[in-house]
This record gives structure tokens, sequence and C-alpha cells, in this order.
């Protein structure tokens, strides 16, 4: 395999610009050639060394090009997907990976027969709360889990004009945030047993989704994932409680502004100076003194997905993120929303 990964990306919007372009540009291995864009000045601003397509299905055609990347909306996955499959490339979409689960499994069986690699851009394994609290359950340092809540909460009032908050397929804060927490829960806990998802349309004049509470149900304990966005005063990012004490994190992990604000990533760029607090219980029975001391946060390092992407194609390295991976998250998306229409749990069992 050569070691150069050629990479075209599909359009130029906020995803594009903000992770996708700099992330790939900062992997070694990867060579960003070609962008599909109706805009060329636009992409050619910020990229003077990349190439324009005017259409996305001529930068899927294009001989040069190993890795299709589409960080597009939502109801696009699909289509795009399987024109660069189909093209016998390697494709990245960004998540959700499509709108619906049949979509998406269509477009992993495409993948297999084309023995080309699919993966979906769940880049907030790499958030550095997540990976803080990933290592802390996994040293069981605070006992026997009982209850796991996971908040994306932002304070928004104004209804934007952009698709994300339109009444389409795939629009709404279950299709834009649900991917996340839901990946996050799978990547610690796997599948639940079964989901129970409300959902909000709460600010004046929004016409999707923007709030939603989703419980999921494990075996011993039970994990609440919420997003909204009329959420003012801070809320926990994480709280976890276990027999042995608690974890508190507040404030999201930083390199998403970072990445806004055009830094280059780097080994220490996704530090975040916000700790938790670790509360644990010293001794034995109910009074028990509790001692409650700073959780430093580990870096966050979305360099890391992109790196295994390379790492994948060149070397045949496992996928960051696997095609199975994201169907996890597609089945919890569908069930969720036979929940919140059916008003009841949905065992997931019928999902998989």
């Amino acid at each position: 395999m050569k070691a150069i990964i050629n990479v075209g990306l599909v359009g130029y919007g906020f995803a594009s610009q903000t992770f996708h372009a700099p992330l790939i540009q900062a992997t070694e291995g990867l060579d960003l050639v070609a962008v599909s864009s109706s805009d060329a000045a636009k992409v050619q601003a910020s990229l003077p060394d990349v190439e324009v397509e005017a259409q996305a299905l001529a930068l899927c055609q294009r001989s040069d090009i190993d890795l299709v990347v589409i960080p597009t909306p939502n109801d696009t996955h699909f289509s795009l997907a399987k024109a660069a499959l189909s093209a016998g490339k390697h494709v990245v979409v960004d998540k959700p990976f499509t709108v619906t689960l049949s979509e998406a499994k269509l477009l992993k069986k495409l993948a297999d027969d084309k023995e080309r690699l699919l993966s979906v851009f769940h880049n907030r394994r790499w958030d550095s709360d997540f990976l803080t609290v990933k290592a802390l359950l996994e040293a069981g340092t605070l006992g026997r889990l009982v209850n796991f809540e996971s908040h994306f909460d932002r304070f928004r009032p104004e209804v934007r004009d952009r698709w994300r908050e339109k009444a389409t397929p795939g629009g709404g804060i279950w299709f834009d945030l649900g991917p996340h927490l839901l990946d996050q829960a799978c990547e610690l806990f796997g599948m639940p047993q079964a989901i129970l998802l409300e959902l909000g349309v709460l600010r004046d004049g929004a016409q999707a989704d923007d709030d939603f509470l989703a419980l999921l149900d494990y075996e011993s304990f039970r994990v609440t994932l919420a997003a909204g966005t009329l959420v003012a005063e801070p809320t926990p990012r994480f709280r976890i409680n276990g027999t042995q004490g608690s974890f508190i994190k507040y404030g999201l992990d930083p390199q998403e502004d970072r990445l806004k604000a055009g830094e280059v990533p780097t080994s220490l760029w996704g530090e975040d100076t916000q700790h938790g607090t670790l509360t644990l219980r010293e001794g034995e029975g109910d009074n028990a003194p509790l001692t409650r001391r700073e959780l430093p946060t580990l870096p966050g390092d979305y360099l890391a997905y992109y790196q295994g992407i390379a790492a994948a194609i060149r070397d045949k390295e496992p996928l960051p993120v696997s095609a199975d991976d994201a169907l996890r998250s597609m089945s919890l998306l569908e069930a969720g929303l036979d929940s919140h229409r059916q008003r009841r749990w949905i065992a997931l069992k019928t999902h998989l």
C-alpha cells in the first residue's frame, strides 16, 4: 500500500471547514487533494493548494483519490456514500451514518462487497471528558455502577435557518447530538436492553425537535442521556454514581472551540483544564467518611480518528469506528423514535 493516501472531501460547509479539513491535513499519511463545492473561491481562500470539483460525483470518480469523506447534510449521506463505494473508494461518513437503519445496512453490505473500508466520524470517543470517564470506569474506582448521566446542553434560544433545524429526515437534535451520546454509551456498556425517548420542540418558531431525554436500560443500571437548547445554567457533562462514590464533570471538551478558532491540532492540543470531582467513601458502613478530590481530565485527541483511518487503509489495522459500531447507534436512533411515537419502552432485540 502506498505511503500517502489521497483524500477527497465532499462539500465545504461547517463540518468540513471546522473538523474534517484541519484534521485530515494534520494527519501524517493523508493528503487532501480535492474538495467538491459550487463555491470554488470559498474553498481556495482557505485551501489554495487543493483542487475543486463542482460536483460530488465527479470527485468520487477521480482516479487519484483513495478515500472520500462525506460531511454533508444527513439526508445525503446514503446516496453520496453509495456513489463513492461503487466507485471503489474507501469512505468516511459524518455522523449519523444515514437517516434510516435500512440505508446503513445497505451501505455496509456494499462496502463488504466492494472490499472497501467504511467508517463513521464518531469523533467524541476522543473527547477529553469521555476518555477520563472511560478510564475511571475501567479502573472500577466507583465500585458497582448505579446510574450514569450524560448531558449535552446549550443555550441557543434563536432558531437558525440551517438544515439541522428543519423538519426533514435527519433534522433535529436527536439526529444531531443523539449519535454522539449513544455511541459513547455503547462504547462503555454495549447495547442496552431497551430505550425510552422523549422529544421536545420547545423554542419559539422551532420546526424540529430541539430537546431530548433518553433512558437506556441495562441489566443492573440505567443510563440517562439528555440534550437541550434552552439550558442557560451549566449542567454536568457527566454525573456517575456507584457503590463506592460519585464523579461529576462540568464543561465541554475544548477541541471544537479550538478548531473553530483556527488552531492547528497537535499532540497537546486537546488538553482540558476544567477537571472533574471524585467523591469516594473511605472505609465501610453508612457512616464511613467521604473524601473529595479533583480528578485531572485526560487530554482529548480528535487526531486519533484520522490516524486510525490512515492505519486501517495503509496497514490493515482495525478501523477506529467500524460500520458495525455505527449500526448500533442507528438501531438506537430508530428505536428511540419508535419509543417517542408509541410513548413506551422499546426492546432493542427488535432493532438489531
